[in-house]
């Protein structure tokens, strides 16, 4: 009989030899967010997005200047150039000077030296995205047009390449209505398709066409249509719409969103989560119909969370009717090097108010201490995140998140992280560098407000069981809580204190987590608080959190790993004891390791052997103490390759 495997997004028949299944396709293949600084030359982008075999769009805006909206695509040809925030015809510019299967590159018009500027790449895919060029026929009624989208359209941008005229956006949500990419204007009663399919689309001739010969680019965009992830049902793009103040839920965390109001005058909104955009509400926005440069709103309009978005607590956003396009944050694959995930710095102040720190991935948070000293804020264990933006919280103390003091200069620097004045303005110091990527089975970060219940279910997007989660309160002082290795659901340590487990506890709802979600109770889920969890699971070769039994002699940790830990976490639990942290970029070596304490402002110590290399984990001496390796001892740890 046929034997029938399956692989991601495809099968394939193996009787008679059978058709290769296709590799499954994530969110990360097919569109990208990347900001970068003009140098006064060319510069080539390297944002893994294949456009020179698969085809594409990108689009580009200065951020901190006034200049036009560009959209260029394969399809018409790169180097012919249209504005989103204007009507005029097809322009051969050349901004974009050539495309690869990596990336493009971008001519010096927009590369002016210092410049900052984002690029949103959109490569063609079933189920998400294409671009198609089509030639009128006929004056009037309506004329089909072919597709490859595989799924019905939800979105259509239609512009003219030939003519001056706006571009008209049809959207699933008002089928019998237009509103104009490069205009402010309510939504008008016309129908721009009056039938979409998942092969073809109609486009109105009487009401938008300029005659016969006329060309025109159409962009389409699908509607949770599946085709994504190892099983070839997730959902990457949504297209919906909603009024009021409404929780938008997607049922995944967007990274890339794009609103307009539709029953009242409004501009269009394009957020993403690399300029910046906070669980709290606060962002950063461009115009898709203005030349303006980027704006900063201080105020919480649009909150982002782990499966959707709602309007914050500013009305802006709460009263009235939008659309909007949302895409999927990435990554979705499973990392299988912990380079591509975590980065430990070794690094000396430069005593100024930025320093920049190359990363090689962009950081979703970081944890920073200066060494010598317990003088400075950088002493404290400041820990940061994109998702909660330029503020910090400190792994030593109980406080509330410090807000005006920032710890970065934002977080979209790309590949590196912007170190603020009061982490690297008080001196020429040594200091270590912590960075994390959220990635699926290694780490995740959520924002999440209490409600009151108990338990409260809190979504998340590890991808499996969270086995190490880390909480505390954003808006008021309290403790940190730590659950993991191999404690009891009703346990909890304090990140920020020695003491060993604490017993009959229902800060975790007495609910082990899932895949998809954890349970907060009691102090964790008090109403209107405001509260951020880290959360780390093992992932294969990329990350270990276990636990070990303590033997007074050289122990060593299988981790699964090849070329040994690059960071480790230690914590007792069943007595006091600190929170010891160790990583490569200081030294864990044959001779002296260096250490610090997660909960303290003590100094580095660097005179002690306390554990040792070892290729697939980490070994632990004979000689380390009591809070490391007791006979009989438990312990919990959290190692990284």
């Amino acid at each position: 009989m046929p034997l029938q495997a399956t692989s991601g997004a495809a099968s394939y028949d193996a009787f008679g030899g059978g058709v290769p299944a296709a590799p499954p396709v994530y969110i990360e293949d097919v569109m990208s967010t990347w900001l970068y600084t003009g140098t006064g030359a060319a510069q080539t982008i390297t944002n893994g997005i294949d456009l020179s075999t698969k085809g594409g769009l990108v689009w580009l805006k200065r951020r901190d200047g006034v200049g036009s909206n560009w959209l260029q695509n394969t399809v018409a040809g790169i180097g012919n150039e249209l504005s989103s925030n204007s009507t005029a015809a097809t322009a051969a510019q050349g901004f974009v000077t050539s495309v690869s299967t990596t990336g493009f590159t971008v001519d010096t018009a927009l590369s002016a030296s210092a410049n900052t500027y984002a690029s949103w790449t959109f490569r063609k895919q079933p189920k998400f995205f294409d671009v198609v060029t089509f030639t009128q026929s006929g004056t009037s009624g309506y004329q089909t047009i072919n597709h490859s989208l595989g799924s019905a359209p939800a979105v259509i941008m239609i512009k003219g390449v030939g003519q001056a005229d706006g571009w008209f956006v049809y959207h699933r949500s008002i089928p019998t209505q237009v509103v104009y990419l490069n205009q402010t204007n309510a939504a008008a009663n016309f129908t721009l398709s009056n039938s979409v399919t998942s092969t073809t689309f109609n486009f109105n001739l009487t009401d938008f066409g300029f005659g016969n010969g006329a060309t025109y680019i159409a962009y389409l965009f699908a509607h949770d249509a599946g085709g994504f992830g190892l099983t070839g049902t997730d959902n990457v793009i949504s297209c919906g719409t909603w009024t009021g103040n409404t929780t938008v839920n997607l049922g995944y965390e967007p990274q890339w969103v794009l609103i307009k109001r539709t029953d009242s005058t409004s501009n269009w909104f394009l957020l993403d989560v690399m300029r910046g955009w906070t669980a709290g509400g606060i962002l950063n926005f461009l115009l898709p119909n203005s030349s303006a440069a980027e704006s900063t709103d201080a105020q919480p309009y649009l909150t982002i969370n782990s499966t959707g978005f709602a309007p914050g607590s500013d009305s802006y956003f709460q009263t009235g009717t939008f659309i909007y396009i949302a895409i999927r944050r990435g990554p979705m694959k499973v990392p299988t090097t912990g380079t591509s995930v975590f980065a430990p710095t070794a690094f000396t102040s430069n005593n100024s108010g930025s320093q920049v720190i190359s990363v090689g991935f962009p950081p979703d948070t970081a944890l920073v201490r200066e060494r010598t000293t317990t003088a400075n804020t950088a002493s404290q264990w400041p820990i940061g995140s994109r998702l909660t933006g330029t503020g910090y919280l400190r792994t030593t103390q109980t406080n509330a998140e410090v807000t005006f003091l920032d710890m970065v200069n934002g977080w979209d620097d790309q590949n590196s992280i912007d170190l603020a004045g009061v982490i690297v303005g008080n001196g020429n110091f040594t200091e270590i560098l912590y960075n994390f990527r959220r990635a699926p089975s290694f780490f995740d970060v959520v924002c999440y407000t209490g409600t009151g219940a108990d338990p409260q279910t809190v979504a998340h997007n590890l991808g499996k069981a969270p086995e190490l989660m880390i909480f505390k309160a954003r808006d008021v002082a309290a403790g940190w809580r730590v659950w993991g290795g191999n404690m009891a659901i009703t346990e909890y340590l304090a990140l920020s204190e020695t003491s060993a487990v604490v017993t009959g506890s229902t800060f975790f709802g007495s609910t082990l987590p899932t895949a998809t979600s954890f349970y907060v109770g009691s102090g964790l889920s008090v109403s209107a608080r405001t509260i951020v969890a880290y959360l780390f699971a093992t992932c294969a070769g990329v990350s270990k959190v276990g636990s070990y039994t303590g033997t007074a002699a050289t122990l060593q940790i299988d981790c699964g790993f090849t070329g040994g830990a690059r960071f480790v976490l230690i914590k007792r639990t069943d007595s006091a004891a600190d929170w010891y942290v160790w990583d490569t970029a200081r030294g864990i070596v044959s001779g002296n390791d260096p250490y610090l304490l997660l909960n303290s402002t003590a100094a580095e110590v660097t005179n002690t052997d306390y554990i040792d290399t070892y290729s697939a984990g980490f070994e632990i001496s004979s000689t380390a103490p009591a809070a490391i390796n007791a006979s009989g001892g438990t312990y919990i740890f959290l190692a990284i390759a």
